[in-house]
């Protein structure tokens, strides 16, 4: 690897970590020449499937548009950053694990809906809202009456997709 301080061709690896869950090798590494020392991370590059949109285009999968949906769904709600990053690791795992060279958008908001559904209800609501295009009072009104017919009554609890996370 060269040295991003004076250019020299090669450097050394003085220590290697795990980061990121076991996701990315992190190295430290030094500059024979000057003597400069800097870390490198190195992680899979998986080519994720392009996504059908609705109107036909294609367009590679973006994991900012996918994670910008699911924090205005779960804006001003009991969820941090790294729950977030949880439900976008999931869905990028089933975008991956579908084996498709192109994944229709539908399903990937389905996977979203799925996701919302079991950890917060209203995060759910709204995303479906936008997601499915509803039109007036009565679209909201069935949406959350399928919703209460689906789940069951847990009263202020809220069901939780994620391990560590407690309402």
């Amino acid at each position: 690897m060269r040295c991003p301080y004076c250019g020299h061709e090669d450097t050394r690896v003085i220590d290697t970590r795990l980061a990121d869950e076991g996701l990315v090798v992190r190295r430290r590494r030094e500059c024979p020449a000057c003597h400069a020392r800097f870390n490198t991370f190195e992680s899979a590059d998986l080519k994720l499937p392009h996504v059908i949109k609705r109107d036909g285009r294609r367009e590679p999968f973006d994991e900012n548009k996918l994670r910008g949906g699911i924090e205005r769904a779960l804006e001003k709600r009991p969820f941090g950053a790294r729950d977030i990053d949880r439900i976008v690791e999931q869905v990028r795992h089933q975008v991956r694990a579908s084996g498709e060279r192109e994944v229709p958008a539908r399903r990937i908001g389905e996977w979203v809906m799925q996701a919302l559904k079991r950890v917060d209800q209203v995060a759910y609501v709204r995303f479906a809202s936008v997601y499915r295009r509803f039109a007036d009072v009565r679209d909201f009104r069935e949406e959350v009456e399928r919703l209460e017919n689906d789940l069951p009554d847990l009263g202020d609890r809220q069901l939780s997709l994620l391990d560590d996370h407690e309402p």
